[in-house]
């Protein structure tokens, strides 16, 4: 055969209805010139010219990988619980609906039901963030990068920002505390060493300048200092900064209304013991061990406040309807002492190792395959680190694990494991309850 044998796109198209019809005659013809064109650089190599059956399914191929969406849901048997790469905290249902709720229609976002006139979205999640924290105002962002960004420049632009040196901290994508301090317009000062620094560290850095000094306190959320070590408390260093008047900012990262410790878990400073040691400005993430979506949450004084709810950033970095929406929802569940009923974070953090045996134990009976093991699970998302929640995992013998895990991969929902000793393993403590039976039938298949 030769290239005239080889059917114009016109051709194709004639017998294209269905393709057309799901995917519209543009695209149609662009995957069919795209097809044809490799099917030519075959045929000039020696390749025999494919039916026009085969054109059309190759086609077809192009059509369906081009509009598969690249952010889709998978099943997280890791047992990394915040799973920053998988999209942090799965919602609560009544978020999700919530979320859905202002997405679906119109909604109140910068309308006053009372005046009829134009309103403020800052107002959204404030109320109930000041009955929660106690805090005298609170605004919601769209990160808390972009909520340490916005109050450093609201409040320490030209000013001296005070530091621990090991505070310096980076998380994720090369983030690094030092660099949004400068970025802000403030200027970096570091006290102290790498692994100690003492009151009077701070002392002498705010008596060179206190009117023009901020002091901030980032907590190294997602790695720890051990050993040989010292450091001030968050109530020491507000203590120091208020006498010489100035103001303490603290970055909480992950941020927590609950004590860990009744977990198993190391202490881990929590909302409402920021705003008790004295801090003026507190910042957390509201995707993390808050458990809604992503969002930058900032609490604190209202002269503050105001300020940076006032600064040109903040428009900048605002918060979405659904993003407010869901955030409120996810707020609610603390303030109706549900949250460890219905944040599914807390759901699974809260799981015995019993429970999580009895499910492993019924994926192994409905497939027929691997054998139950103790293992840990892991807080994750630049949360606790090193800290670990005991758990049972589906251990399976597979002669090629990374080949398996791939596979898993391309199921649809793809299934996301981990592997340990060259066994693949499942946790149950990250897989949904409602995800089991999807789970168990997938790898009876692919077993």
């Amino acid at each position: 055969m030769t290239l005239r044998n080889i059917p114009s796109v016109e051709q194709l198209l004639q017998a294209a209805e269905e393709l057309i019809r799901n995917f519209g005659r543009p695209l149609v013809t662009q995957a069919m010139r795209e097809s044809l064109e490799a099917i030519r650089a075959d045929v000039r190599a020696g390749a025999d010219v494919p039916s026009n059956q085969a054109l059309l399914a190759l086609a077809e191929s192009r059509l369906t990988a081009w509009t598969r969406p690249t952010l889709e849901p998978v099943i997280n048997a890791t047992g990394v619980i915040i799973h920053t790469n998988l999209g942090r905290a799965p919602l609560s249902k009544s978020a999700i609906e919530a979320m859905q709720a202002v997405s679906a229609g119109y909604s109140t976002l910068e309308f006053d039901m009372k005046t009829g006139k134009r309103g403020s979205r800052l107002v959204h999640a404030e109320s109930v963030l000041q009955r929660l924290t106690g805090a005298e105002a609170a605004v919601v962002v769209n990160n808390n990068a972009a909520a340490i960004l916005l109050a450093l420049s609201a409040l320490a632009r030209g000013k001296r920002a005070i530091i621990a040196r090991s505070q310096m901290i980076e998380i994720g994508g090369s983030f690094r505390v030092p660099d949004v301090m400068k970025q802000s317009g403030a200027k970096l000062v570091e006290v102290g060493s790498t692994n100690k620094v003492h009151p009077s560290d701070y002392e002498e850095a705010l008596a060179e300048s206190a009117s023009q000094s901020v002091v901030v306190r980032a907590h190294r959320s997602n790695f720890k200092i051990v050993g040989f070590t010292e450091e001030p408390s968050l109530k020491e260093i507000c203590e120091l900064a208020h006498a010489h008047e100035a103001i303490v900012i603290d970055d909480l990262g992950s941020g927590t209304f609950f004590n860990v410790e009744k977990y198993g878990l190391t202490h881990e400073p929590t909302i409402l013991e920021s705003l008790a040691a004295g801090a003026d400005v507190v910042t957390f993430s509201g995707d993390k061990l808050l458990g809604g979506p992503q969002a930058g949450i900032i609490i604190g004084k209202k002269a503050l406040l105001d300020k940076i709810k006032k600064h040109p950033l903040a428009r900048a970095v605002r918060a979405d309807k659904t993003c407010l929406a869901g955030i409120s929802a996810t707020l609610l569940h603390y303030l109706k002492d549900e949250a460890e009923r219905e944040i599914p974070i807390w759901q699974m953090i809260s799981q015995t190792p019993e429970s999580l045996k009895a499910r492993a134990a019924h994926w192994q009976r409905e497939t027929g395959y691997g054998e139950i093991v103790p293992a840990e699970s892991t807080v994750g998302g630049g949360s606790l680190p090193g800290e670990n929640l005991p758990t049972y995992v589906l251990s399976l013998n597979i002669p090629k694990p990374d080949a398996f895990l791939a596979k898993l991969r391309k199921q649809s929902p793809a299934i996301i494991a981990r592997t340990e000793n060259d066994r693949v393993l499942f946790d149950p403590r990250t897989v949904l309850p409602e995800q089991d039976a999807v789970l168990v039938k997938t790898l009876k298949r692919i077993l």
